[in-house]
């Protein structure tokens, strides 16, 4: 980002920041921001800003490029969030160069407003809180496995899953064994596991491919995108990157189950496989899902170390310790299935 796009993002920022912005009735602004937007949450409604940048894999660089985005947002979160998703609103500058997000003027961005959902139901703040009943994890399960059963089978695009994952696989390896992190000894095994069973099952990917049973899911399944209520609400969909979309069902829904897990509640993953398995009986053996998982872990490592190579680091203190928790998740992951077929797990490390 440029140094003239950088004042022009601050300027949009302190702008939103303000409950003058938008109108009688509003009274606070919380600002939120991630890698890829800035979000500002009011006393009802949310509204996100796309940030102008470009990676290998997005492209918000332009105003038409972000503009397009956001509709995607809005249609994709449509499936599983449609009371929350609203609109796409346009951020305008006046003839006298003011900002606006109700008058007229020059659009200068575009945000996606959204309905405020309650904090406390939102998953992880109910596990969390221990407020969670199983007949919620059943609507939850229900609303996605009726959300997978009515997407169309990916043949010809389904082998974008599987090169994700050998791509994926591959900068896992790349970044989880940089010196610097001091965890060559822990993830070795685990890396080469992975690796192992990629290979070795590839073939039963393929015929999971060719039987139609890679879709376009969420792409980003986590507890914190899930709202508890009736009926559920599931956001954040991934929208930049369609090839980060295509997936196994089960493998989507088994790292919702793993996220879960991480955060205390085992109990929800064989509730979630098991009603998908209502709708879509075509389940992955214990093998592949072993494989899902390990790799969901190790993914989710690579990307909390990724956070200590960025200038400047936020909450350095964070970031190892939490790749480690993932480290020894996808052991857990793969390791759990060879014992029960019989195999003896390689190791168990004690690195904190």
């Amino acid at each position: 980002m440029g140094h003239r796009q950088f004042a022009e993002l601050a300027a949009k920022v302190r702008f939103l920041s303000d409950p003058a912005a938008y109108g009688v009735g509003t009274t606070h602004v919380d600002v939120r921001e991630t890698h890829m937007s800035w979000v500002f949450l009011t006393d009802d409604l949310v509204y996100k800003l796309k940030k102008p940048v470009r990676h290998a894999f997005l492209d918000f660089s332009t105003i038409t490029k972000r503009h397009f985005y956001c509709g995607e947002e809005l249609r994709l979160n449509a499936r599983l969030a449609a009371e929350t998703y609203r609109r796409v609103v346009p951020l305008r500058r006046d003839l006298s160069g003011r900002l606006t997000l109700g008058g007229g003027g020059r659009v200068v961005d575009w945000l996606v407003e959204m309905k405020r959902l309650p904090h406390g139901d939102m998953l992880d703040e109910r596990i969390a809180l221990g407020r969670l009943a199983a007949t919620e994890i059943d609507d939850v399960a229900k609303a996605l496995a009726a959300f997978y059963a009515q997407r169309q089978a990916e043949i010809d695009g389904g082998g974008a899953y599987l090169r994700h994952l050998t791509e994926e696989q591959r900068i896992n390896r790349a970044i989880l064994l940089r010196p610097e992190f001091a965890l060559v000894e822990m993830v070795s095994g685990t890396l080469d596991t992975v690796d192992s069973l990629l290979q070795r099952l590839r073939s039963r990917i393929e015929a999971r491919i060719f039987r139609g049973a890679i879709v376009e899911g969420h792409g980003d399944l986590r507890p914190e995108h899930v709202c508890i209520g009736q009926p559920p609400q599931i956001i954040d969909c991934l929208e930049f990157n369609r090839s980060m979309r295509i997936v196994d069902p089960y493998d989507e829904i088994n790292y919702l189950g793993l996220e879960c897990e991480m955060l205390g509640a085992p109990w929800i993953r064989p509730l979630l496989v098991k009603a998908l398995e209502g709708r879509l009986p075509d389940r992955p053996d214990a093998e592949l899902l072993a494989l899902y998982g390990g790799f969901r872990a190790l993914l989710k490592a690579r990307l909390g170390l990724a956070h200590l190579l960025e200038t400047p680091i936020r909450h350095p203190e964070k970031w190892r310790p939490l790749a480690i928790r993932y480290i020894r998740q996808a052991d857990r992951e793969i390791f759990s299935h060879q014992s029960r077929s019989g195999r003896k797990s390689i190791r168990a490390c004690g690195d904190a």
